[in-house]
């Protein structure tokens, strides 16, 4: 019974939007929310970096129509103020707009460039053990001939904050096997508290990217910096790898798409019917019709030759192999 009432815990949502690209992506995810998921009954939050000396243009979305079509989906703007970030890392924005939720609500944040694809009330969140996506490559570190592996490197970091080391570890995996290692996609994370989360977050980065342990020497932070962090501050407030059963989110309930033409090439037929609904109202259809990736994936039928290049039941193994058959057939965008 504390199991399912864990699941239905009211929560809300965070999602990042701002002008550009952004803006369209936030109104594919708030429509998709809304067909997908009719059993969700928290706030979905488009937290929106404002005007200010780390952003060299007005970040903000302008685009009427597409706030209106957010306010028409029960999303709610969320201004907040970049004080640390801003245009060198927008990345950092995610950490940044946690702050501005309200304290002590439990949240779920998802990049915008995400599906919601199924009933979010089935997943059975424990709000008090935080996780993240499990949707990932080994993208770091990449040790360098003579330097620390992998365990020297991570190890560093979980010294330089106090945590426990071994007790982070899968045992299951080699040593220094990447897998061995708790690390995360920073595209979804949820917790209890958003402004405790986001403060952890926010200063294990900022010592991360000012004072970076030597063992971090000739290890790129950008873009990488955000998930370097991450499975840090989960296993300092108790979460972990497990904190979810498999297949659910970035399977079921969600699909972080990333970039349209990996979402025709990969992913499975539900996600692109998902994407082709929320797409047609003709209300939504005319505002994303203004980014030319929608355009020519979605209603122009560029999605279906990329799909048409790959098996779905036997794709690449690595990611980088997909965009280069893309590419080589001139069919990328982002």
């Amino acid at each position: 019974m504390a199991k399912k009432q864990a699941s239905r815990q009211a929560f809300n949502i965070m999602i990042v939007g701002q002008s550009g690209r952004l803006q369209y992506e936030a109104l594919l995810f708030a429509a998709s929310l809304r067909h997908s998921s009719p059993g969700f009954d928290g706030r979905l939050f488009v937290a929106m970096p404002q005007p200010g000396p780390l952003w060299d243009k007005d970040p903000t979305i302008k685009d009427r129509d597409i706030l209106d079509g957010l306010n028409r989906l029960g999303a709610e703007i969320l201004p907040f103020e970049s004080k640390v970030f801003g245009k060198t890392y927008p990345y950092g924005n995610k950490i940044e707009a946690l702050m501005a939720l309200p304290e002590d609500e439990p949240f779920v944040f998802f990049d915008t460039d995400t599906l919601i694809t199924g009933e979010l009330m089935s997943v059975p969140f424990d709000f008090t053990r935080p996780g993240a996506s499990l949707r990932r490559e080994g993208t770091w570190p990449e040790p360098t001939l003579y330097g620390p592996g992998h365990t020297g490197i991570w190890k560093s970091l979980y010294d330089r904050f106090g945590l426990d080391f071994a007790s982070s570890l899968d045992q299951s995996q080699p040593d220094e096997y990447w897998q061995r290692y708790l690390y995360f996609n920073a595209g979804f994370f949820f917790y209890t508290c958003p402004r405790r989360f986001g403060a952890r977050f926010l200063e294990y980065a900022l010592s991360i990217r000012d004072n970076p342990p030597r063992e971090l020497t000739c290890q790129s932070l950008d873009p990488w910096l955000d998930q370097v962090a991450l499975p840090l501050v989960i296993h300092s407030l108790g979460g972990g790898r497990d904190a979810l059963p498999d297949g659910l989110i970035d399977g079921a309930i969600s699909c972080h798409y990333r970039h349209f033409p990996l979402l025709y090439a990969r992913e499975a037929d539900h996600v692109i019917d998902v994407l082709e609904t929320v797409s047609a109202p003709n209300k939504i259809k005319k505002v994303l019709k203004g980014y030319e990736p929608i355009k020519r994936m979605v209603f122009q039928g560029r999605g279906e030759k990329v799909r048409a290049l790959f098996d779905q039941d036997h794709l690449p193994r690595r990611e980088q192999a997909i965009r280069n058959r893309i590419k080589s057939n001139g069919f990328w965008m982002r």
